[in-house]
């Protein structure tokens, strides 16, 4: 069977991550339980979680030459990401820093570093020449001139665009226009939209004529259709660890899903499934399920 083809946009981070019962207040020092470091980076988190599914995946980015830069470009090589498009920079790489409570909740603070230095001629020369591409994948972690012109590439080859709105910022009009698929949460869909997704007819005027997916944690996602139908898929009971990481987890997996040819309600459930499998697991891709785990959700 021939792989799904994805180009993920999008930044490479490391996570380091601080695990503590309760979160220290402003001025207090508090004794938490564990420190890790791992692989992180809303894109990178996507690229990895859509190779699991056994998705072909390019990511396009930027590294620093450093320690972390080198780990993180080993661990594409590792789970199979093409990086022929990940560039290296003297900016350090980009780091974040990330406290988790004993419900699983975090806080994170992130320095792009290097990923804000992805330069946009070579993202479009990058999606061009990637053959048989079906779907291109971004966020809000780079520069948002450098999804504008990788999407404008994208529709132009006759891919289907996905765009996290994720760490929020606003979105001009024109990149608004160039998505296909826009996944944000409950925070990021009010501050796009100016209100909470708490009824059917806030959900329906949020962009009529486009696809969205509402993702809700553990309520599970709403998918609202171009034409305005709302199907709405719950998740799991599970108990959870660590939260970090699952909404890229969600949508790798969909983005996997859609070029794979599935309908827009079996790629959302898959997502959904995967994303809950995350959260009982600590840090962000060290917590994604392996291939054979994935094939037991579907």
């Amino acid at each position: 069977m021939t792989p799904a083809v994805i180009a993920v946009v999008g930044s490479a981070m490391m996570d380091l991550t601080a695990y503590a019962d309760v979160l220290p207040e402003p001025g207090q020092t508090l004794a938490g339980q564990l420190f890790t470091t791992g692989f992180g980076g809303k894109g990178a988190n996507q690229a990895v979680m859509a190779a699991h599914c056994g998705a072909e995946v390019h990511f396009i980015g930027k590294l620093g030459k450093d320690v972390f830069g080198t780990a993180i470009a080993d661990n594409f090589v590792k789970v199979g990401i093409q990086s022929e498009n990940v560039g290296k920079s003297e900016t350090a790489t980009g780091v974040a820093h990330i406290w988790v409570d004993s419900n699983g909740e975090n806080r994170i603070i992130i320095i792009p570093g290097a990923n804000h230095e992805i330069d946009m001629a070579k993202a479009v020369e990058a999606i061009n020449s990637i053959k048989d591409l079906a779907v291109v994948v971004a966020q809000c972690e780079i520069k948002q001139e450098v999804t504008l012109a990788a999407f404008k590439a994208a529709k132009a080859g006759g891919c289907i665009t996905i765009l996290n709105p994720a760490p929020y910022q606003e979105i001009s009009a024109e990149l608004l226009t160039l998505c296909d698929w826009i996944i944000p949460n409950e925070t990021e869909f009010h501050e796009l939209h100016g209100e909470l997704p708490t009824s059917d007819e806030v959900f329906k005027s949020f962009r009529p004529g486009k696809n969205s997916i509402v993702t809700l944690g553990s309520q599970g996602a709403v998918y609202v259709s171009a034409e305005g139908q709302l199907t709405k898929v719950s998740a799991p009971k599970v108990t959870a660890v660590d939260t970090t990481g699952a909404g890229d987890a969600f949508v790798g997996t969909f983005a996997y899903s859609l070029a794979s040819g599935k309908d827009p309600v079996t790629a959302m459930t898959l997502g959904i499934k995967v994303a809950s499998l995350s959260v009982t697991r600590k840090g962000a891709q060290s917590s994604y399920p392996d291939q054979a785990e994935i094939a037991t959700l579907s």
